[in-house]
């Protein structure tokens, strides 16, 4: 009697093997235009520079994600429907888990072997990213000086320039609290929204009422908590690029001008939801 094979896995009878005039895997993720988009520069070749481009650009695919909950999230604010908001915020705050885990990887490229690539990327820096500048302008860090930067791409510029003058997500949860009966200041309802928000001692008077009494808010209560979340992640990603950037290249200046190491750490004092932190000064005071 024969010993079955442990080993082998036979295919099942119902399993698609012809794809002459079927959708394939491949297919419907355009693998073919997607495995063919890593283009390194370097001559001679250096193997580290794919890692370099695989890292960048997954991560400018999560970005994509993350820019799509992000409107989706927006828009369900502005019609009052925060349930579905929250569940498309969990899901951002998973997209940002990853996107600093792969720090880690990048990380693994010595000063030594970055060095042998560097000069190939010429002018080319992530602070050039319009979509990460896009999660910026969502999340409320809006800037009319970055819109310039990509003039030489009008589609990204255009995007950038509607969102500019467009309610963040934390303008609209602020607008949902007024429609739903919270004392939100008259001048956080209606404002110039290309301005970035500025801390507001009536919006902390608000939230100080809400944490008093989590229970009789728990949807804003809850709403807060998921954007503290949204601002611990962010500035945790932030704060491990500084790092890999640190032990990579130490005090150089970046590829596209900055001052490196100097120019990321300044990104750590700036704040989407200021009176989110600031009542957490008045909880038990």
């Amino acid at each position: 009697m024969a010993v079955p094979d442990s080993t082998r896995r036979d295919l099942e009878a119902g399993i698609e093997t012809d794809f002459r005039r079927q959708m394939s895997y491949g297919d419907y993720l355009c693998l073919d235009q997607l495995l063919s988009a890593q283009r390194p520069q370097s001559d001679p070749p250096q193997h580290d520079e794919l890692l370099f481009i695989v890292q960048h650009q997954t991560s400018e695919l999560w970005l994509k994600l993350m820019v799509h909950e992000l409107r989706s999230a927006r828009a369900l604010l502005a019609a009052d429907d925060l349930a579905p908001a929250l569940k498309r915020l969990a899901r951002v705050k998973h997209i940002q888990h990853t996107l600093t885990d792969q720090w880690s990887v990048l990380a693994t490229m010595t000063p030594s072997e970055y060095a042998e690539i560097r000069p190939f990327l010429a002018t080319s820096s992530g602070f050039q990213s319009a979509q990460y500048r896009e999660v910026e302008f969502l999340l409320g860090n809006k800037d009319a000086d970055m819109v310039p930067v990509h003039a030489h791409d009008p589609a990204a510029r255009d995007v950038l320039a509607r969102l500019l003058g467009e309610p963040s997500l934390y303008d609209e949860f602020l607008r949902h609290l007024a429609r739903t009966g919270y004392a939100v200041p008259a001048d956080l309802v209606e404002r110039d929204w290309s301005v970035k928000h500025r801390a507001h001692d009536g919006l902390v008077d608000l939230f100080a009422t809400v944490y008093a009494a989590p229970e009789e808010h728990w949807g804003v209560y809850e709403t807060c908590e998921e954007l503290v979340d949204l601002e611990d992640n962010f500035q945790e990603w932030r704060f491990r690029h500084l790092q890999v950037v640190q032990r990579t290249i130490g005090h150089k200046s970046g590829t596209g001008g900055s001052s490196g190491v100097a120019f990321l750490r300044r990104a750590l004092d700036l704040t989407f939801f200021p009176e989110l932190y600031e009542v957490r000064t008045r909880i038990g005071g």
